[in-house]
């Protein structure tokens, strides 16, 4: 069989990058440990006050350690549940301090939701069943909007409410 010389330099070329692709892929995914999220933490959808971290005494933001916080949220019906505050009004916003390591553990009862940080890399997809979580350093000072991102019915406009990181 007879190949252009053309041929044999695109041959070359591709089977180069593939190669070189693999390579790439393997070293993030085996030396690096790079991988996607695994959905390991699952929950009754149904029930999802049945679990410590989203039971209503225990939503909204938590401190666990200097500069450590961890944000429990449940997301349904086009409303972000951060729980009640001591006079027992719903908290609509949460306000973190600057340069805190904050943990979002977001679950929901109904359809698949978003949880986006416009502004930050928090982006995740909420779905029946796991509990979704993320864990990022709030370094810039400003207010942020959180909203969803994943179509969740005919109020999914409504779906948003505010961030505040502080100094």
């Amino acid at each position: 069989m007879h190949f252009h010389k053309f041929e044999k330099i695109w041959l070359t070329f591709g089977i180069g990058a593939l190669v070189l692709f693999l390579v790439i892929l393997g070293y993030g995914a085996f030396y690096l440990g790079t991988h996607p999220q695994s959905h390991g933490l699952t929950i009754d959808p149904q029930n999802v006050e049945a679990h410590e971290a989203f039971k209503p005494e225990n939503l909204g933001l938590t401190k666990v350690d200097e500069d450590r916080y961890i944000v429990n949220v449940v997301a349904s019906a086009f409303n972000y549940d951060f729980g009640v505050d001591k006079e027992g009004n719903a908290v609509k916003h949460i306000e973190i301090p600057k340069g805190a390591t904050v943990l979002f553990q977001v679950v929901t009862p109904d359809v698949i939701h978003g949880f986006n940080i416009a502004g930050t890399n928090v982006n995740m997809m909420v779905e029946p069943g796991y509990i979704s979580s993320m864990e990022v350093e709030m370094n810039q000072p400003g207010e942020y909007t959180l909203l969803c991102n994943e179509y969740c019915g005919i109020g999914h406009h409504m779906m948003y409410t505010t961030v505040e990181v502080y100094e």
